[in-house]
């Protein structure tokens, strides 16, 4: 069993038991694999204190010195694949193969928001002369951002906050989840080898104490949240009340397009990819699947099929195709959603029978009517909610009433595949293809699935605003 240990500089709690006491559970066994000693709200005070302290210096560093650092970190990730891909797959359930990649998608952020860093300074002033006045316009960092993480993705979410707020000049606060903060501790520690002291720090423990304090703290210039729309409408409100900026990547619906001109095996491939990549929890998972009528009964054959062939157990096997769900708690959620929609005498293609220990949910292809909640809801797990479709002009009305608009997939000729893309409010489209995200580029959604942007100098803006100093000519 792994315990965490505060290192130096690192604002972890003290003492060991602490007073939010943290129990991590690997979802493969239902065993304790880890204990955090967690902290309330009066820790969130002192972390965001200290980056406050940290600020000043940090932002007066050169571009070209906070991307040195930020390279440093991607390296430190890369050699320590091995550790935190473990700690991640213990801790998430995900396949260790996928952990791998996690690490090397965290790093990618540190890479990109160095290079990020340098040219955002390059362009960062802008002067302006009008008759018998000269201006001044600069970009400048807001301060101190708290990163506030949800569990999936454990080390890439807080990377993505984390690396663009400092590449920015902001300092930050951590605060990730409670349900995975073993890898979210090894990040800190290898951030801490390259940073000044306080530059960035961590909390975690209460979640609801913490998020609070942090957005109440006046040390706090910035908030970048990811997780549910519930809690998402909690913390603008939160941050609203003493005017902060937030970034919000909230809940999504992630409809997958299967147009009837499809390639359908290759339209198989890419939803494989977007619903069970993560074990089906992520935010831009494929949620609702629309297939042409024309095609529909075909397409859907190959999917079952598909389904039915995946190999479900231990995430550490390199021959396993979907490991377990978090909890038990979205174990039977995700089971009494299948169970009720086929007593509602839906079909349903099941997959193969799943291990009795640990929280795995046996992935399921379910025709849906409108009013089910497999359809109407977020599934954030391996079951796929499936319909035919006859008109597209209606399925962009559907899609774009739905008020949410985080990923979304279109499979078909690419020229009609671009053109219905172009059409849906979706902040991210996958064209032919599963996996449409890349730290070079914004991520983020419409209406109920946020505001702002991640990634791409989008991402790095975001921790920024402008400055204008006007003198006489």
């Amino acid at each position: 069993m792994l315990t965490s240990a505060p290192r130096p500089g690192a604002l972890l709690p003290e003492p060991a038991s602490g007073p939010f006491p943290l129990t991590v559970v690997d979802p493969a066994t239902g065993t304790v694999v880890g204990e955090v000693a967690g902290v309330g709200p009066d820790a969130a005070a002192r972390a965001a204190a200290a980056a406050a302290r940290a600020f000043p210096g940090w932002a007066a560093r050169p571009a070209a010195d906070r991307a040195a650092a930020l390279r440093a970190i991607a390296a430190g990730l890369r050699e320590s694949t091995e550790e935190l891909a473990a700690l991640t797959t213990a801790e998430t359930g995900k396949r260790l193969e996928e952990s791998r990649a996690e690490v090397g998608f965290s790093a990618g952020f540190f890479d990109w928001f160095a290079e990020a860093a340098v040219t955002a300074e390059a362009g960062a002033d802008e002067a302006v002369a009008v008759p018998g006045r000269d201006f001044r316009v600069r970009r400048v960092p807001l301060g101190v951002v708290a990163a506030i993480t949800p569990w999936n993705f454990p080390l890439s979410i807080p990377a993505r906050k984390i690396a663009a707020a400092l590449a920015a000049g902001c300092t930050a606060v951590l605060k990730p989840s409670e349900l995975t903060p073993l890898s979210a501790v090894r990040l800190v520690e290898i951030c801490h080898r390259h940073l000044p002291a306080g530059a960035l720090t961590m909390v975690t423990g209460d979640p609801v104490g913490l998020t609070a304090a942090l957005t109440g703290d006046p040390n706090v210039a910035s908030v970048s949240f990811t997780g549910s729309t519930r809690v998402g409408r909690i913390v603008a409100g939160q941050c609203a009340e003493r005017f902060l900026p937030a970034v919000l990547e909230l809940g999504g619906r992630g409809p997958f397009v299967v147009g009837a001109e499809a390639d359908l095996d290759a339209a198989v491939e890419a939803l494989m990819v977007a619903k069970f990549r993560n074990n089906g929890a992520s935010c831009i998972a494929a949620n609702n699947v629309f297939v042409h009528r024309s095609r529909y009964e075909s397409f859907v054959e190959r999917f079952a099929e598909r389904v039915a062939a995946l190999r479900v157990g231990d995430p550490r096997d390199p021959a396993t195709g979907l490991g377990p769900v978090i909890d038990a708690g979205q174990r039977d959620r995700l089971a009494a959603l299948t169970a009720a929609a086929e007593a509602r005498g839906a079909r349903v293609w099941n997959g193969p029978q799943v291990p009795a220990e640990g929280f795995y949910v046996r992935p399921a292809v379910v025709e849906c009517l409108d009013d089910d909640p497999l359809w109407s809801d977020e599934i954030f797990g391996p079951v796929a909610a499936v319909r035919p479709f006859d008109d597209e002009d209606a399925l962009v009305e559907e899609v774009n009433g739905w008020g949410y608009g985080l990923g979304g997939y279109v499979c078909d000729v690419p020229e009609r595949a671009r053109a219905l893309a172009a059409r849906l409010r979706i902040g991210i489209v996958g064209v032919n293809n599963g996996a449409p995200n890349n730290p070079r580029v914004p991520f983020g959604g419409f209406g109920a699935s946020g505001q702002g942007r991640e990634g791409g100098m989008a991402g790095l803006l975001e921790f920024t605003t402008y400055q204008t100093v006007s003198e006489p000519a």
